[in-house]
C-alpha cells in the first residue's frame, strides 16, 4: 500500500510479484492491489505491504520490531508494518522465516 494520492506503479507491481514468488513455498500468499500499492496476504489475512516504490514491509508488533529497527528498517506511516532490508530480502532462508513470523502476526 502506498502513501495517500500515491499510484500504482510497474516497480511496485514487479516488486509484489517478486516477493510472492520468493514466497512460493508458503502455500496461499497472494497480492491484492490496494491504494497505490499491493497488499500481502496469506489465507486473507493481510501480513505484509509492497508500496508503490516496491519496498516490502511486513507486519510486526513489539515482539519483532526491534529486530527490523536494528536492520536500520523503516516503520510504514502509522501502520504496523516495518520495511523488509535487502539483506533479508536477498536470504531465501531467512526471508521465509521473517515471512512466517508475520503470518503469524496477523492472525492475531
Amino acid at each position: 500500500m502506498g502513501s495517500k494520492g500515491d499510484r500504482a506503479t510497474s516497480e511496485g507491481q514487479l516488486a509484489a510479484d517478486l516477493l510472492v514468488s520468493k514466497l512460493g513455498r508458503i502455500e496461499g500468499v497472494t497480492i491484492k492491489k490496494m491504494f497505490g500499492g499491493h497488499g500481502v496476504f496469506h489465507q486473507g489475512k493481510m501480513f505484509g505491504i509492497v508500496d508503490s516504490k516496491g519496498i516490502v514491509h511486513f507486519k510486526t508488533d513489539d515482539s519483532s520490531y526491534g529486530k527490523y529497527e536494528a536492520l536500520l528498517s523503516k516503520k510504514h506511516g502509522k501502520m504496523p508494518y516495518h520495511s523488509v532490508p535487502d539483506k533479508i530480502l536477498d536470504d531465501p532462508e531467512t526471508l521465509l522465516v521473517w515471512a512466517k513470523e508475520a503470518i503469524e502476526l496477523s492472525k492475531k
